[in-house]
């Protein structure tokens, strides 16, 4: 009967012994999980501008087809049209359905509101948006609320002056993201 109870002992010591070892996994992984957590909370914290509720990606056929109200001004996402403004600076104003697919392919828009002109504010504009290639446009703005409106797909940013280190900021904060709906697999 000892050799039968000798084995037994054995298996006992063996399954004592894991139990601490499974217990300090478990600790340390859900202290990793809240330190990460933590640091993605803390990185989305300090995002620039504000974020709005996404109104989803469909195609609309044209400007004036009926669809729902944008949800911000200018739209920060919803229904746009199926091809893009083309990056860089405009003098003229973009359809509201056009900006927001260039949105959505990771594009930022800088966009201006001056009634009386203001030449000394689109240069400095120009000189930040002529530094990107692709994925910036700057473009007139007639009628909005701020002299100067920052957008991205589900982010707005409005100031009341020029200042480039908050322009340039949330353009890397966004520039090139791109938020077109990934097929499930």
């Amino acid at each position: 009967m000892r050799l039968a109870a000798k084995p037994a002992k054995v298996k006992l010591r063996r399954r004592t012994k894991r139990r601490p070892l499974a217990g300090v996994a478990l600790s340390a992984a859900l202290a990793v999980a809240v330190i990460v957590g933590w640091y993605a909370y803390q990185a989305a914290a300090n995002l620039p501008g504000t974020p709005v509720p996404s109104l989803g990606n469909a195609h609309i056929g044209s400007a004036t087809e009926p669809h729902v109200p944008y949800n911000s001004d200018p739209p920060t996402s919803g229904p746009h049209l199926p091809y893009l403004a083309p990056w860089g600076i405009h003098t003229e104003p973009i359809a509201k359905e056009l900006q927001v697919h260039n949105l959505e392919d990771g594009g930022v828009l800088v966009q201006y509101n001056c009634p009386r002109g203001c030449a000394e504010l689109l240069e400095k504009l120009r000189s930040i948006v002529s530094r990107y290639d692709k994925y910036v446009v700057l473009a007139p703005y007639p009628g909005m609320d701020v002299l100067i409106a920052l957008t991205a797909w589900g982010r707005i940013e409005k100031l009341g002056a020029f200042d480039e280190a908050a322009i340039v900021r949330f353009i890397q904060a966004y520039r090139g993201i791109d938020h077109h709906a990934r097929p499930l697999r």
